[in-house]
C-alpha cells in the first residue's frame, strides 16, 4: 500500500512538472530553439562537428521536445500506456540530465532554459532538479507492477488532444509572438530604469591582516589590511537589463534610442529575413507614415552596417541603420524582423513582422 501510494505521488509530481515545463516552452519554442543552438555550438566544439549541422533544424527539434514533454506528462497523470510513458520519460530525463550536468560542470551554457524565461535556475539547480526527477522515474519503473494496467480510452484521447493542442499553440507562437512574455524587455518595461539597480549595491569585503582573514561590511581605512576579494550581498537588486546597446560606425546611440518616440525594426540576422511582398509593403508603409513626425524609425540589426545598407537599398527602404548584439535582439523580440514601439525608453508594443500594424493603428500607439 505504501509503495502504491509513493508511485501515485511520483506520477503526480513528475507528470505535473513535465506539463508545467512543457507548456512554458510551448509558449516560446523559439526561445527553446535558441537555447538548443547554444548547446549545439558547444557540442560541435567539444564533442563532434556533426552538432553544427543540427543548428539548422533546432526549431523543429525544440517543437518536438516541448510538445512530447506535455504529452508524456498528461499520459502519466491520466494513466494511459503508463509503462511506455515511463520509459520515454526516462529517456528524456537522461537527455536533460546530461545537458544540465554538462552546463554545470563545464560552465558552458549558464542557463539550461528548463522553464524558459519564466523561472531562471542556475546550472547546478537545474541538474539537481533533474536528478530528483530521475530518481522518481526510476522508482516508478522499478515498481511498475503497482501502476494501473486498465486500458484508459479517456486518457488516450486526452493525450492525443494535448499533443495536437500543444503543437498548434507552438506553431502559432512561432508565427506570431509568445502568448506571455517573460523576458526583461516585455511590454510596459522602461529599459532605462531596468538598466539601473533597484536599490544601492551592498558589498562585503574579505580582508587579511596579520595572517588572519576578516569579512567586513565596509572597506577599512586601516592600511594594514590587505584586500582579498569583495562579494555582492544583494545580487537580487542587480539591473534586469545589462546588455542593451545600439551603435553604428559613428559611435554609441543607446541613450538616443531611449529618448522620445522610437520605432525600432529589429533583425537578428539580415540574411535570414524572408519577408513576402505584402509583409515588406506593410513595413515600408509604416516607415513612410512616420516621415516628418517626431517618431524616429530605425532599422537595428546584428549585421555589419555595410550589409544592412545593402539590404535596405535592395528592398527600397529609406530608414537609418544601426547595429546591436544578436543575442540581445533575439531576447527583445522573437521575430526576424520584429517591430518595437518605444517612448522615453518604455516598451509600448511589440509586433511580429507577420502582424505589422497599419499606419493608422501604429499612430494610435504613440498619439492616443
Amino acid at each position: 500500500m505504501i509503495i502504491k501510494t509513493l508511485v501515485l505521488i511520483s506520477r503526480i509530481l513528475v507528470g505535473g512538472l513535465f506539463i508545467f515545463s512543457g507548456l512554458i516552452k510551448v509558449n516560446d519554442p523559439v526561445g527553446t530553439s535558441i537555447k538548443m543552438e547554444e548547446y549545439f555550438d558547444v557540442f560541435a566544439t567539444d564533442i563532434a562537428p556533426i552538432f553544427e549541422h543540427l543548428k539548422a533544424i533546432s526549431l523543429p527539434i525544440s517543437v518536438f521536445l516541448v510538445v512530447v514533454e506535455v504529452a508524456l506528462g498528461v499520459m502519466l497523470l491520466v494513466g494511459w500506456r503508463l509503462k511506455r510513458a515511463i520509459f520515454l520519460l526516462l529517456a528524456m530525463i537522461l537527455f536533460f540530465t546530461f545537458l544540465t550536468f554538462y552546463s554545470a560542470y563545464f560552465n558552458k551554457v549558464t542557463d539550461c532554459g528548463c522553464f524558459g524565461d519564466a523561472i531562471k535556475l542556475t546550472p547546478w539547480e537545474s541538474f539537481y532538479k533533474d536528478i530528483v526527477l530521475l530518481v522518481m522515474i526510476v522508482f516508478m519503473l522499478v515498481f511498475r507492477k503497482h501502476l494501473p494496467m486498465k486500458y484508459n480510452v479517456f486518457g488516450k484521447w486526452l493525450t492525443i488532444g494535448s499533443f495536437v493542442l500543444s503543437l498548434i499553440l507552438a506553431i502559432y507562437s512561432i508565427r506570431n509572438l509568445p502568448f506571455i512574455d517573460f523576458r526583461a524587455f516585455k511590454e510596459g518595461v522602461n529599459i532605462t530604469k531596468a538598466m539601473q539597480p533597484s536599490a544601492p549595491l551592498e558589498y562585503s569585503y574579505l580582508m587579511e591582516k596579520d595572517g588572519e582573514q576578516f569579512v567586513l561590511d565596509e572597506y577599512p581605512s586601516d592600511e594594514s589590511y590587505t584586500f582579498v576579494e569583495m562579494t555582492l550581498k544583494n545580487p537580487e537588486v542587480l539591473p534586469k537589463i545589462s546588455d542593451f546597446a545600439i551603435w553604428n560606425e559613428a559611435g554609441d546611440h543607446t541613450e538616443e534610442m531611449l529618448q522620445g518616440k522610437q520605432l525600432l525594426i529589429l533583425s537578428s540576422n539580415i540574411d535570414k529575413i524572408t519577408l513576402s511582398v505584402s509583409e515588406l509593403d506593410r513595413i515600408s508603409a509604416l516607415i513612410n507614415a512616420f516621415q516628418g513626425t517626431d517618431v524616429k524609425v530605425h532599422w537595428v540589426a546584428a549585421s555589419s552596417e555595410e550589409r544592412m545598407n545593402e539590404f535596405l537599398r535592395e528592398k527600397g527602404l529609406r530608414v537609418s541603420s544601426y547595429m546591436a548584439d544578436a543575442t540581445v535582439v533575439k531576447t527583445i523580440i522573437r521575430s526576424n524582423p520584429g517591430l518595437v514601439f518605444m517612448e522615453e525608453g518604455t516598451v509600448l508594443k511589440k509586433f511580429h513582422y507577420r502582424n505589422s500594424p497599419t499606419p493608422e493603428i501604429a499612430k494610435t500607439i504613440f498619439f492616443k
